[in-house]
C-alpha cells in the first residue's frame, strides 16, 4: 500500500487541463493552488468545439496527410495555412513533423491516444456527477462527413479505428440526411459515432468544475506566473508578478504557452501552436441537432447555447501574429456551403492549440525536475482529454501504481 501522501501542489493554468488536475488532487485531500493570469477558460478552454471525442485516435502525423501538404498550403480555401513569417521558427518542428509521419508512428500515436481517449468519458462521467450540467451537455453523438474525393484516406481512418477497437458507424449520404435533414448534400458518405457527447458552453461547463474546485478547498491566484524552479528535492518554486509562492509539487498546464517555462528549465521540448478560430451564427443552433465536421474542409459546426459555432482550420504561426481574416472568410464560406440558410455571423475568435509534432501530449516529470509534472500538448484534443489527464496527473503525483503505459508521453522521448 501507498503511504505518501504529496504535501501541496501549484498548478500553473487555468484552462481544462489545469483545472481537471486541481479538482482530482483536491478531492485526495492534497492542497491545491491555481495560477492564472486571466480568470479561468479564458483560452482554448473557452472557443473550442465542445466536442468529447474519444473516437479520434488518428492525428495528423501521416502519410496521406504529408502529400496533400503543399497543394493545402497555397490554396486560399484549404484547411491548412502557413504565416509565412513564423516559418523560420517553425522549421526545427516541421522537419520533426515529417520524421514522425510514417505509417509505425501514426500506428505508435493511434495507438497510445486510443489508451487515454477510451478512458475519456468515464472520467468525465465521474466530474459530472458532482456539477449540474444540466443544459450544458448534450449527448447525442457526433457526425463526420466526406466527399469521395480523398477516399483513400477515409479507408484509412476507418481500417486504422476498427484495428484498435474503436467504435463506428459508417453512414451513406441519405442516412446522414435522415439525422440531419438541413444539410446541403455536398458530401457522399460519413460515420457517426453515436456514443460521443459535446457541450452546449465549454466555458460553462469549466467555470462549474473550478467552482466544485474552490469549494472542496482549492485556491486561485490571478497572477502571471514568471518562473518555476525546483529548490531541493521537496520544495517548488513559483514566482509571480508579485511574489514567491512554494510548494511540493508543481504541475505545469497552461497549453501554448508552456514552452517559456521548458526553455527555461532545460529542455528543449518541441511544442508549438496550433491557431485555430471559430464563429458563432446567433439563434441558429436549430439547425442541426449535434455537432458536423466536413472532414474535406477541416472544419466543424456544433450546436451551442451562444448560437451556432462553426470552428475550424489548422494555421501556424505561433502566439504573436494577428488574427487572420482570410481564416475567417474560409469559416463563413465552409459553413454557408453546408447550411446556405445561415445569415451574418456574430463574433470571431483566434485561440492556440498546444501541438507536439508526433500528436501525442506532454505527461509526467520534468527530466531535470522530477518535481515539476507536465501536462500539455494535447492538440485537437485538449477538452476531450481534461478529465482523464486530471486522473493520470493526480496519479502521477500520489505516486500511485497504474496499469497504463505512461513512458510514451514522457518528455524524454524528445532528449
Amino acid at each position: 500500500m501507498n503511504n505518501y501522501k504529496c504535501k501541496s501542489v501549484g498548478v500553473v493554468g487555468a484552462g481544462i487541463q489545469g483545472v481537471c488536475v486541481g479538482l482530482h488532487l483536491i478531492k485526495k485531500g492534497i492542497p491545491v493552488t491555481i495560477f492564472d493570469k486571466q480568470d479561468p477558460g479564458r483560452m482554448a478552454s473557452y472557443g473550442n468545439a465542445g466536442h468529447f471525442s474519444p473516437y479520434a485516435v488518428l492525428q495528423l502525423n501521416r502519410p496521406d496527410i504529408i502529400y496533400d501538404i503543399p497543394k493545402m498550403l497555397f490554396t486560399s480555401y484549404g484547411p491548412l495555412a502557413l504565416k509565412w513569417n513564423y516559418i523560420p521558427k517553425m522549421l526545427p518542428w516541421i522537419l520533426k513533423y515529417l520524421k514522425s509521419s510514417t505509417k509505425k508512428s501514426m500506428m505508435h500515436t493511434a495507438k497510445y491516444m486510443h489508451q487515454i481517449l477510451n478512458l475519456s468519458l468515464d472520467a468525465y462521467d465521474d466530474l459530472f456527477k458532482e456539477i449540474d450540467t444540466s443544459n450544458l451537455v448534450e449527448r447525442k453523438g457526433i457526425i463526420y462527413i466526406w466527399t469521395n474525393k480523398n477516399k483513400k484516406s477515409r479507408d484509412l481512418e476507418i481500417k486504422v479505428r476498427d484495428q484498435l477497437g474503436v467504435k463506428q458507424k459508417i453512414l451513406n449520404q441519405k442516412e446522414i440526411l435522415d439525422l440531419e435533414p438541413k444539410l446541403s448534400p455536398v458530401f457522399d458518405a460519413g460515420a457517426f459515432y453515436d456514443y460521443a457527447y459535446h457541450a452546449r458552453d465549454p466555458h460553462g461547463i469549466l467555470i462549474k468544475l473550478f467552482e466544485l474546485f474552490l469549494k472542496k478547498g482549492g485556491k486561485f491566484i490571478k497572477s502571471e506566473v514568471k518562473n518555476l524552479k525546483q529548490i531541493d528535492k521537496d520544495k517548488t518554486e513559483i514566482t509571480t508578478s508579485e511574489t514567491n509562492y512554494s510548494f511540493e509539487k508543481i504541475v505545469l498546464a497552461c497549453g501554448a504557452f508552456s514552452k517559456k517555462f521548458t526553455d527555461e528549465l532545460g529542455e528543449n521540448i518541441p511544442l508549438d501552436t496550433e491557431r485555430g478560430y471559430h464563429v458563432h451564427f446567433e439563434n441558429m443552433d436549430h439547425l442541426i441537432s449535434r455537432p458536423v465536421i466536413f472532414l474535406d474542409r477541416g472544419f466543424g459546426m456544433t450546436p451551442m447555447n451562444q448560437g451556432l459555432r462553426a470552428v475550424g482550420t489548422v494555421e501556424l504561426g505561433g502566439l504573436k501574429n494577428p488574427l487572420s481574416k482570410k481564416r475567417i472568410d474560409y469559416i463563413l464560406r465552409c459553413s454557408k456551403e453546408l447550411l446556405p440558410q445561415l445569415k451574418n455571423h456574430k463574433d470571431e475568435w483566434l485561440g492556440f492549440r498546444p501541438t507536439l509534432p508526433d500528436f501525442l501530449p506532454v505527461l509526467g516529470p520534468s527530466l531535470k525536475n522530477k518535481n515539476i509534472i507536465y501536462s500539455f500538448g494535447h492538440q485537437h484534443l485538449g477538452w476531450t482529454l481534461g478529465a482523464i489527464t486530471g486522473k493520470i496527473i493526480s496519479g502521477i503525483i500520489s505516486e500511485e501504481n497504474t496499469n497504463l503505459n505512461l513512458q510514451p508521453y514522457s518528455s524524454s522521448r524528445f532528449s
